[in-house]
């Protein structure tokens, strides 16, 4: 089972792992805190009084049977926005949700699947994002009532980003592509010294990249993401990165499912 904050995230983040695992025989099940409601989209883009959750959900469908996850739940939480917005506060935000309540509810549906694995993200929320904070918070929570024994805290790896930005920038500003500078690293994932586990998702990175691209309102043909070459797709998003408490030091796992 693979938890994560909105729509969108579970491909950018989780997707090579989860195709991976369908493959492999396993059942993959994604589970999303809230519909996106707040996400930024194109003017224009939507029909006529057609709200940005109801276009996130069917987008969100469609990546899930890309990547092979047979079932798809929403706990039913509403998108907090960006840090210290006042979406933070708003009724029914996952952000201002007891982490208590919300826990009870993934912790059901672990049960209910019986889970042996849980992604969640890393304490910081991978980069900060008041969701994705409180999925680390609800899903480590939600493991421990469940019971459930493997807990991977998806993360990126801030050195290998790091050497990935300064190899492809030049290349980039020839092709037109706006890439983010390395300072805007600080915030964004762990060091490689605090990771444990790295699977390499090369084999379906074709399947990552059309999950992303079934997420049309939140990703373009335009955005990084997809206009990046493949050799830079590769680098950035081959490898999942994740963190798992009692491992380690250092790379010691390289797939979340070995021996199931």
């Amino acid at each position: 089972m693979t938890f994560h904050a909105h729509p969108d995230d579970e491909c950018i983040a989780c997707g090579g792992i989860m195709r991976k695992a369908f493959e492999e025989g396993h059942r993959v099940v994604l589970v999303v805190a809230t519909r996106g409601e707040h996400g930024e989209v194109p003017p224009g883009f939507l029909a006529d009084d057609e709200p940005l959750w109801r276009r996130r959900v069917e987008e969100t469908r469609a990546a899930a049977e890309i990547l092979g996850a047979k079932r798809l739940e929403f706990l039913g939480y509403t998108d907090s926005g960006m840090m210290g917005t006042p979406e933070n506060d708003l009724p029914g935000s996952f952000w201002r949700a007891p982490v208590e309540e919300a826990a009870a509810k993934l912790a059901a549906i672990l049960r209910e699947e019986r889970a042996d694995v849980l992604t969640v993200y890393d304490d910081h929320g991978t980069y900060g994002h008041p969701d994705h904070i409180q999925v680390h918070r609800v899903g480590m929570r939600a493991a421990e009532l469940a019971g459930t024994p493997r807990v991977y805290q998806s993360t990126v790896n801030t050195d290998h980003m790091r050497a990935g930005l300064a190899e492809f920038a030049a290349r980039a500003a020839e092709s037109g592509i706006k890439i983010p500078g390395v300072e805007t690293l600080s915030e964004l994932g762990k060091p490689a010294a605090e990771i444990t586990a790295a699977v390499d998702v090369r084999p379906w990175l074709g399947a990552k990249r059309a999950a992303m691209r079934a997420h049309a309102s939140q990703i373009s043909e335009q955005s990084l993401f997809l206009a990046m070459p493949e050799d830079a797709f590769t680098h950035a998003f081959g490898t999942e990165w994740f963190i798992r408490a009692g491992q380690g030091p250092g790379i010691t796992e390289t797939d979340v499912m070995a021996g199931l």
